[in-house]
């Protein structure tokens, strides 16, 4: 539980302090404005603009999505140490997550070369945006919270209601003779 996916661990290699739910989702930021690079680099183009108004332009949305996604880590976090609920492991659900950032930086590309409709731009913002602020809520701030408590020598899983899930207490094999038993003895 406290190990994580590889992700995780690889955020997780570094000091509590830098590793923090704030720069890893401002570093998911950084990501998606590295990826809008080209877009935003042909669009100027064909609008007929300067290389300086295009970095420009570009560097002003990456401020702003880096921003918006390391304002949504520090708000995970927050309310990780609220919640106090155990982080949940997105190893099986990540291959449903993986592909939205590609749909969303499509329908982006799409919509600042073509004339689409502007709700279809805000689902690209949107698909673009949201696995990397919904892996850190659900995943990364509570597991940082708990090995932060561990780092300052608290109790960690203070507050818990449930930690891991509780082993079934008989056998499934016993069930499955009882269940046949009362089906011979109803039968006969």
């Amino acid at each position: 539980m406290l190990e994580g996916g590889s992700l995780s661990r690889m955020f997780l290699r570094y000091p509590l302090t830098v590793s923090h739910p704030v720069f890893v989702g401002g570093f998911y930021g950084l990501l998606i404005g590295l990826t809008l690079l080209l877009p935003f680099g042909y669009q100027g183009n064909g609008n007929g603009n300067e290389l300086e108004e295009i970095i420009r332009e570009w560097g002003l949305q990456t401020l702003i999505l880096v921003t918006i996604a390391a304002f949504l880590g520090g708000f995970s976090s927050f309310v990780a140490s609220m919640v106090k609920r155990p982080p949940i492991r997105l190893e099986n659900r990540r291959r449903y997550l993986f592909p939205f950032p590609f749909i969303g930086l499509i329908l982006l590309s799409v919509s600042m070369m073509n004339e689409i409709p502007e709700y279809a731009t805000w689902l690209g913002w949107f698909l673009l945006v949201f696995p990397g602020p919904f892996y850190v809520h659900l995943s990364y701030a509570p597991r940082w919270r708990i090995l932060d408590r561990l780092d300052r020598g608290l109790i960690p899983f203070e507050g818990m209601r449930k930690t891991i899930a509780e082993a079934p207490t008989e056998d499934a094999a016993e069930v499955d003779d009882e269940e046949l038993d009362e089906v011979v003895e109803a039968s006969g």
